[in-house]
């Protein structure tokens, strides 16, 4: 099979068992999407597959053929953090780090779904551009669990970042 991970084409041949998140962290050495639960419940493996996020630990590997992956690894220059990532510092947004990777992911396809005008389960108006309340942010970033409980500080840093949007 044949797919891109952050902009650089792979081909791999995997077993049909192997999940993407086996496939990025044990054969392409991409070790930023965590496996916490392995049963799509925590977050922790969060990548985006085409520009939506999904868990990792979920998503088959053979069902990548043609489709882009973007991880962590991903997300900015080599050189330089993108302005999620400058905010989640600045926020302090993170305790352990266990779980940023995944939290990094979905609030970047989160903000992207923003942009796009998604609704979540608590917008008020459908009609209208979704407005990115603290209610909003935590409604959309839900699948993401933080041991440490950073959630308020994660909250800022979505919202610093997508005040500069």
């Amino acid at each position: 099979m044949a797919f891109d991970v952050n902009d650089a084409p792979r081909e791999m041949t995997l077993d049909n068992r192997t999940t993407l998140l086996d496939a990025l962290r044990e054969h392409l050495g991409l070790i930023g999407a965590k496996k916490g639960c392995d049963h799509g419940q925590c977050g922790s493996c969060t990548v985006l597959l085409d520009g939506r996020r999904v868990k990792s630990c979920l998503v088959l590997a053979v069902t990548l053929d043609g489709r882009s992956v973007i991880t962590v690894e991903g997300l900015a220059g080599p050189d330089e953090l993108s302005p999620l990532q400058a905010a989640f510092i600045a926020q302090d947004a993170f305790q352990c780090g266990y779980c940023t990777p995944g939290q990094l992911c979905s609030a970047r396809g989160m903000l992207d779904e923003v942009d796009r005008g998604w609704p979540s389960a608590v917008t008020d108006d459908l009609g209208a551009p979704p407005d990115l309340t603290d209610a909003e942010i935590r409604e959309r970033m839900a699948g993401n669990l933080c041991r440490c409980a950073a959630y308020p500080h994660i909250v800022a840093a979505v919202r610093e970042t997508a005040a500069t949007r």
